[in-house]
């Protein structure tokens, strides 16, 4: 079988001229298709919930996921944090249902296969089967070919996806949804900022020293100008690596600075549904930030000069070419929403953004 990587390099020489913007999409298929058997992908309850390893299916690619159990916390930084930002406050109990969490970022080594339709390919040199799951999965919208390399030749096996756009991780976690029969989305902010805490109260997740980073984290100070190939420094309790530093990660939510402050003193699974296209949050901090962004609390706004070096008008809806430090992790459900919440979770929810990918989709620019 040919790996993904050699497919890749044929993908990168036909370029971007080989396709009008866009590929001539399938409907999707009713219904929604069974789940892949994998060990410990289901529980009956969550004190039941395991660790398991997801297969992609037709290739070699895997991903881990992990366990997070349900509970409370306190989400936000109290005003004697040093370094914190107002938009970390004011503090508030939130309580999440259980839901199971990426052990790590996205690696291009999954994203590829998406971005660069490299499922697609291995099946049409007929070194994979076609499985049942195929047909939802070829329907999903996929991104139009990048006009550069997006890793910037900063290194591709075992390293972090990075420059797609929120809704291109949205599509990519309903993409991967449709191949393994298995419910994947962004986090919430509160989902996020919950698994990074894991149980703990103090400005990161292995206390409130930023001299401890190094072990924990690539920032500014170590990481040699780049992002790091991923799970290289130490976990968090939970065993979720690189939640602080490497690079910074999508969350569901929207930008709002009053949105805290508007649950009052607690809320349950609570999200600031988008409502335009800036900004919106990333969480973590990233190889190219100071200690103080990547605390817990920390909360960064996107902004449109991510896409300053997008040749195209309008502005691709699937990369942020100056978003060099921005990324995404999945996480997993224990409980299965309805198909509308799935939809409202993975679809756009900005009519600019819906209609070029509708007209992608017909195969135009």
């Amino acid at each position: 079988m040919k790996s993904p990587l050699a497919l890749l390099a044929l993908a990168a020489l036909a370029g971007p001229q080989d396709e009008a913007g866009g590929t001539v999409y399938p409907d999707m298929p009713e219904g929604r298709p069974e789940p892949v058997p994998v060990a410990n992908a289901e529980a009956a309850t969550p004190d039941a919930m395991k660790p398991y390893k997801e297969r992609i299916p037709g290739t070699e690619v895997t991903f881990a996921m992990l366990p997070i159990p349900g509970g409370s916390f306190v989400m936000g930084s109290p005003e004697s944090e040093p370094e914190r930002g107002g938009e970390e406050g004011p503090t508030h109990a939130v309580d999440l249902a259980p839901f199971w969490m990426g052990k790590h970022e996205v690696t291009w080594d999954e994203y590829h296969l998406f971005m660069y339709k490299l499922d697609l390919e291995l099946r049409k040199a007929d070194e994979t089967l076609a499985a049942p799951q195929d047909a939802w999965a070829d329907a999903v919208s996929r991104p139009t070919p990048p006009y550069v390399p997006m890793d910037f030749e900063m290194g591709v096996e075992g390293y972090p996806a990075i420059c797609m756009t929120q809704f291109a991780a949205r599509q990519y976690t309903k993409w991967l949804s449709m191949k393994t029969g298995r419910f994947y989305r962004l986090p919430t902010e509160a989902e996020w900022e919950y698994a990074c805490r894991a149980g703990t109260t103090t400005a990161y997740h292995f206390g409130d020293d930023p001299d401890e980073l190094d072990d924990y984290a690539w920032y500014f100070d170590n990481a040699d100008d780049q992002y790091q190939k991923v799970g290289t420094k130490k976990p968090n309790p939970w065993g979720l690596y690189d939640m602080h530093g490497n690079v910074s990660e999508w969350v569901l939510d929207r930008w709002d600075r009053k949105f805290y402050a508007s649950l009052g003193e607690s809320a349950a699974n609570p999200v600031a549904w988008p409502e335009k296209l800036y900004p919106r949050v990333v969480r973590g901090g990233s190889w190219d930030d100071d200690p103080d962004r990547l605390r817990s609390a920390a909360r960064r706004a996107s902004k449109k000069s991510w896409k300053v070096q997008d040749p195209q008008l309008p502005k691709s809806i699937w990369y942020h070419t100056d978003a060099t430090f921005v990324g995404f992790r999945v996480v997993r459900s224990f409980a299965e929403p309805d198909d509308a919440t799935k939809a409202r979770y993975w679809d756009p929810d900005v009519d600019a953004v819906r209609a070029i990918m509708e007209k992608q989709r017909r195969g135009e620019r």
